[in-house]
């Protein structure tokens, strides 16, 4: 057993080896600014929790390129209406952006720098780099931002054991056990939640639905469960942490989760460590991921940094730190990067509050992609018109 796991770990540090060498081959460094810079950073993604320890690492690597990051905060939604003014007003204040696919897919082709394939060869070959599903999200970016983290996602639902005696299997028995239990079930609203859009985007496949990646033509049987199933939901929090707290102070019974948000928020002691997770019949994993992205109108000397930032944070070290306490399991989105790398809190946190049915779940069920930019932007605009415009929080 021991010869065993000694070559184990050997294989596991020759492949960091080698995926190091290629990604520090073919990054080239950047030009030295005169003075380092300040760097400004807006998340609308949460994943600050996550990245920020590797964005900081950059700092210290090259205080020659920064001086400083200043991070702020902001809810997807408002990113792109935010940065198209600044550009209008030719004075874009935010250099460096983490979003998810919601305010990616609202600002794509209009808001974002397109940084492939002018800077091809600054970064490593981003096809062998990435696991398969973050490079099917990668190609959903068209070179205009860079996945930083990925995970399987879900839809999931999370729920209290010692409350919910007769948990639904099907999507048609949650629908039956909602209107049971009216203002029992709850979502957060899809543009502003990872596991509020899942759930959505996971139905179609649920349902047997026409077609799962057409959600205007091909989502009847979806939007008809949706709006039935808005009948036993009391409101739509604006964000996710909203049902978590509401599941863990016991005002909801079951919500839509993830791998990440069933992890983190009972690591986090928002919802008690003792609470459950399920999937429906018919389930699909629907992936997601985190993105960097730079806006236009940064200073072409502040984008020469800032893909070199980049290339930094695909690095198998910085990579490392997406295991973070979960909120992305596995969150790494790049080939070996294995849990043994991770600093020690998160392989913690991983082996007390991740699920020995993960690894099960994702090895067998079908993987699917979320919507691309349009039909995610017409599926959000939709959802707010028809579904939870009138009981959004």
């Amino acid at each position: 057993m021991k010869v065993a796991r000694e070559k184990w770990n050997c294989l596991i540090v020759g492949l960091v080896a080698v995926t190091l060498s290629s990604v520090g081959s073919l990054a080239q460094p950047a030009s030295k600014p005169k003075e380092p810079f300040t760097i400004s950073v807006i998340d609308v993604a949460g994943d600050l929790q996550i990245s920020q320890p590797a964005i900081e690492s950059f700092r210290k690597a090259h205080p020659d390129l920064v001086s400083k990051f200043v991070f702020t905060k902001a809810t997807a939604p408002e990113l792109a209406g935010k940065l198209k003014a600044q550009q209008d007003a030719g004075r874009v204040d935010i250099d460096f952006v983490l979003t998810g696919n919601d305010a990616l897919a609202a600002g794509m082709d209009q808001v974002w720098l397109e940084i492939l394939p002018k800077y091809k060869d600054r970064l490593p070959d981003l096809e062998k780099l990435y696991l398969p599903g973050a490079y099917a999200m990668q190609k959903m970016a068209r070179g205009q931002a860079f996945v930083i983290d990925y995970y399987p996602s879900g839809p999931l639902l999370e729920y209290a054991p010692d409350r919910v005696k007769d948990l639904p299997d099907t999507a048609e028995g949650l629908l039956a056990w909602c209107k049971k239990h009216p203002g029992k079930f709850m979502y957060a609203r899809p543009s502003n939640s990872g596991p509020g859009r899942t759930f959505v985007m996971g139905l179609p496949y649920l349902l047997g639905d026409k077609d799962p990646q057409d959600p205007i033509n091909g989502w009847d049987k979806t939007w008809a469960y949706l709006r039935e199933l808005d009948s036993c939901i009391d409101y739509y929090p604006g964000g996710t942490t909203a049902t978590m707290k509401e599941l863990g102070e016991g005002s909801r019974d079951i919500i839509a989760t993830t791998t990440g948000w069933d992890i983190n928020p009972r690591y986090l002691g928002i919802v008690p460590e003792d609470f459950k997770v399920a999937t429906l019949k018919g389930f699909h994993w629907v992936v997601d991921a985190n993105y960097m992205a730079i806006p236009k109108g940064v200073p072409p000397e502040k984008v020469d940094v800032l893909v070199e930032l980049i290339a930094y944070l695909l690095k198998p070290e910085q990579q490392a730190f997406m295991y973070d306490h979960g909120y992305m399991y596995p969150g790494p989105a790049i080939h070996n990067v294995p849990l043994e790398m991770a600093p020690k809190e998160s392989q913690d946190t991983i082996k007390r509050f991740g699920r020995p049915e993960y690894q099960d779940l994702i090895a067998n069920n079908p993987v699917e992609p979320p919507l691309d930019a349009k039909p995610l932007v017409a599926m959000f605009d939709r959802w707010d018109r028809e579904i939870g415009g009138a009981k959004k929080k």
